[in-house]
């Protein structure tokens, strides 16, 4: 199965990064989303969804001095949960 996601905005308030930590944290979302589906796989409601136009994540707590790696883990585990009902 190919799967294929495409992350039009992802908005962060109140983080101040670098365009190089911007790039960071999107390659760890990247590889930690890889990372869910492979192991966990796709949540059944959306097998054969086709295009969804927003997944509900919310709003994510970071502790003082979270490095762009642990934000990408953090953002993407909280947008796998936000794919399951």
């Amino acid at each position: 199965m190919n799967i294929n996601i495409d992350i039009e905005k992802l908005i962060l308030e109140g983080v101040a990064i670098s365009p190089r930590q911007g790039r960071l944290l999107q390659a760890e979302v990247e590889a930690e989303l890889a990372r869910l589906l492979s192991a966990e796989g796709l949540p059944d409601e959306w097998q054969g969804a086709g295009i969804v136009p927003h997944v509900p994540s919310g709003a994510i707590q970071l502790k003082l001095g979270t490095n762009p790696t642990q934000m990408g883990r953090q953002i993407a585990q909280r947008i796998y949960r936000g794919m399951k009902p």
